[in-house]
């Protein structure tokens, strides 16, 4: 199961933009979720996304409230940025709360309610990072429930819409002249020591995934690859990536890291894998990356392959 990637909320896209039914969905049901610095609010107690009443939140200001969706009850949840709000005041509006990283609890998460916040932290990261109209620098306005901004140059009026970045991410596999089939794993200098994840890497433009996993493999690890095959996606809205994960076959074995790309890359067998936690290379315990990412989530359907 893929964190973030079960949404439960029906995003009423046609709906949302007529101003008079987004209006009466603020109302007594409506469910607000806040976000602050791109994190979320959280019960403190539990491992639980807090959602708060209308009335709890009336004294915001709510006209920069960014739609999410209705539930199957048809009650309406919103986002609200608070970051320029001070955070211990925030904090008074219920009891036993705290403002934390999605992350931080992972794959712990109600799997609906960590989609709805990863949806809520992408929006709110889009909206404050896009203030200002790319076209003419003029300030723009959060539109059609926070979907969309509209530069407010009446010679402009340039309209877009939130970013999602796409990211290829792949296990690459090979059988040696062993007869043991490894998978390429690799690490960067900044990641907790002894863990080793997928490569992964931007798609460029005017680039098929196929061609930017091939691209991706060889930049980082001088391998080159064919028989790239599609396994699943996951929203990654941290800040603003879609991670578009795939097996690729190795031609090649010999590794060249890019030392501006990668730490080190090696190649592993299941058995290896399997002993990741418990098994030592030069006095350090290796890891596999957060059970919530993808990248665990290809590992591990390479694992599971017959031997």
């Amino acid at each position: 199961m893929l964190n973030y990637s079960h949404m439960a909320l029906d995003r009423a896209s046609n709906l949302r933009k007529d101003p008079v039914w987004l209006s009466a969905q603020n109302n007594d049901q409506a469910r607000w979720l806040l976000v602050h610095n791109n994190r979320t609010l959280f019960d403190l107690n539990s491992v639980t996304v807090t959602f708060l009443s209308a009335q709890s939140v009336s004294h915001l200001d709510l006209s920069k409230g960014i739609f999410l969706g209705l539930d199957k009850q048809n009650i309406s949840h919103f986002a609200l940025d608070v970051s320029e709000l001070d955070e211990a005041h925030l904090l008074n509006i219920t009891k036993d709360v705290e403002f934390v990283d999605i992350r931080r609890h992972g794959a712990q998460v109600d799997l609906q309610h960590g989609s709805m916040a990863a949806l809520a932290r992408g929006l709110c990261y889009w909206h404050a990072t896009h203030k200002f109209c790319g076209r003419c620098g003029s300030g723009n306005e959060l539109i059609e429930a926070g979907h969309s901004r509209l530069c407010k140059n009446p010679e402009c009026k340039h309209q877009t819409f939130p970013r999602t970045d796409p990211a290829v991410i792949m296990v690459v596999t090979r059988t040696f002249s062993d007869g043991v089939e490894r998978c390429l794993l690799g690490r960067q200098a900044t990641w907790a020591p002894g863990m080793f994840s997928s490569l992964a890497g931007f798609v460029d433009p005017g680039e098929t995934l196929e061609q930017a996993v091939a691209r991706e493999v060889m930049e980082e690890a001088g391998i080159t690859v064919n028989n790239v095959h599609y396994i699943a996606s996951q929203p990654w809205p941290f800040p603003s990536s879609i991670m578009l994960g795939f097996i690729a076959e190795a031609i090649t074995e010999h590794i060249q890291v890019d030392k501006d790309e990668l730490e080190d890359a090696k190649w592993f067998s299941r058995e290896e894998v399997r002993q990741f936690g418990n098994w030592h290379e030069e006095g350090e315990h290796l890891k596999l990356p957060r059970t919530d990412s993808i990248s665990r989530y290809l590992i591990n359907h390479w694992l599971d392959k017959k031997d």
